[in-house]
């Protein structure tokens, strides 16, 4: 009785007002024309003030559809209807952060709770099952940032652009690398331009921020053969020598691409193998290429070969847990071996890699071989070595080792090593087929002896 009463009083006053308002010749909502195609709503409010949203450049055409909804958030605010209907509910969902807070600055509906920093990101990862479980980890990196700075109950809509240019320099304060600054301000950006879509914030205050990953010449370290040897020494068993020549000599992602390797993937007949890269299996080709087994490669292939059980699947056996760091092991059998150890270590074997191949061979052949672009190639990997200096410098071309060169001396060894390998598996093919692996899980191909 008493709801009915109450609106029953609504009613009245809201009758009332109309009264008034149409006493004083006004109209309860009206488009207001102002210069330069700006355009205002003037309504009157349920306590009958009169009062004004404005709009900006609009055509006529929305500011009436506007001047619509302001007319039933008007009855709703008063008890007419008492609910707001269906139409005009979903139009204020839809609305941006500017208008929506122009509604509330003149009463027809209350301010938006502003979702906080933490809660979003949050959430934000928690929705993401379509990213591997490295990028969630690279996601949280960011995030332990942002709140560190920010704290996790800042309001995602007091972030300013200011605010992002003094945490990236936070990032860089603690320590953190030009490059790795930008990764995270990368992230970041992706995080807020989320919440933008979502009309959670009414701009991106990192999108100015710069995210291009840039070389670092300071980070790059060509790794010698003679440093290569040393380390092969080094290593304490065939898989970690396997390991360490996937990467300096196949050119390899470590571990991604090591630990993808099985023994089905490797073609002994033509000397090559199909590896499988995780991090570009969105891209073309489903990040499968194709590698030649190089000569410098193959014998330590060939060891782990004939150490591997039967019918074993998986190429580095080994070191396959998850809280396995080979990177950490990697820097204990440099420093055994007696050398300094190098920014980057699994990178710059590849990258070393990437650099001798393309002394030899076209830049698109070695790109497809190694699994990047040339554009990437020229701005990460590739690197002038003191070689190139002294090869510039000799009238004929030749640097004064090159006779003597550790890895052409390895090359033509491996050479003639491979040769033994394959003339001893294919001696009988008068007499039949060669030897075949009849291991149920993978060792596919033709077994050397």
């Amino acid at each position: 009785m008493m709801q009915g009463l109450l609106k029953e009083t609504s009613i009245y006053n809201y009758k009332l007002l109309a009264v008034k308002v149409k006493k004083r010749g006004e109209k309860m909502a009206s488009v207001i024309n102002d210069k330069n195609g700006r355009k205002r709503i003037g309504f009157t409010a349920g306590d009958g003030s009169r009062k004004t949203l404005r709009l900006g450049k609009a055509t006529l055409r929305q500011a009436e559809a506007i001047k619509t909804k302001i007319e039933q958030l008007v009855l709703a605010a008063t008890g007419i209807t008492g609910v707001i209907d269906d139409e005009t509910a979903k139009w204020l969902t839809g609305l941006d952060e500017v208008m929506y807070d122009k509604l509330a600055a003149v009463g027809l509906v209350a301010p938006r709770t502003s979702t906080t920093l933490g809660a979003f990101i949050d959430a934000y990862i928690s929705e993401r099952h379509d990213v591997k479980k490295g990028t969630r980890t690279v996601y949280r990196h960011t995030r332990r940032n942002l709140i560190a700075f920010f704290g996790k109950d800042k309001p995602l809509r007091d972030i300013s652009e200011d605010d992002a240019d003094r945490w990236r320099l936070f990032l860089l304060e603690q320590g953190l690398s030009e490059n790795t600054t930008r990764r995270r301000s990368a992230i970041a950006k992706q995080f807020f331009k989320t919440a933008l879509k979502r009309k959670l914030v009414n701009s991106n205050p990192f999108a100015d921020l710069k995210v291009s990953v840039k070389g670092n010449v300071e980070k790059f370290h060509f790794v010698t053969p003679q440093e290569a040897k040393k380390v092969f020494d080094a290593c304490p068993d065939i898989q970690w020598r396997l390991i360490f020549a996937l990467s300096r000599y196949g050119g390899l992602r470590c571990p991604s691409e090591h630990l993808a390797l099985t023994w089905a993937d490797i073609d002994w007949e033509h000397s090559r193998m199909t590896v499988r890269a995780s991090k570009t299996e969105h891209c073309e080709g489903d990040g499968v290429r194709i590698c030649p087994i190089f000569p410098e490669l193959l014998p330590y292939l060939r060891d782990a070969f004939e150490e591997a059980e039967e019918g074993e699947q998986f190429v580095i056996t080994r070191y396959r847990q998850a809280n396995v760091n080979l990177r950490t092991q990697l820097l204990r059998i440099i420093r055994k071996a007696g050398l300094k150890p190098w920014p980057k270590l699994f990178q710059n074997l590849r990258a070393t890699r990437q650099t001798e191949l393309c002394q030899k061979f076209p830049e698109h052949v070695v790109c497809d071989w190694i699994g990047n672009s040339p554009s990437v190639a020229r701005e990460h990997y590739l690197r002038t070595t003191d070689e190139h200096f002294e090869q510039a410098i000799r009238p004929d071309g030749v640097t004064s080792e090159a006779a003597q060169n550790p890895t052409q001396q390895m090359s033509e060894l491996s050479r003639k090593q491979s040769h033994t390998v394959f003339e001893s598996a294919f001696c009988d093919i008068k007499q039949g087929p060669a030897r075949l692996c009849e291991a149920p899980l993978g060792r596919v191909g033709f077994e050397p002896t």
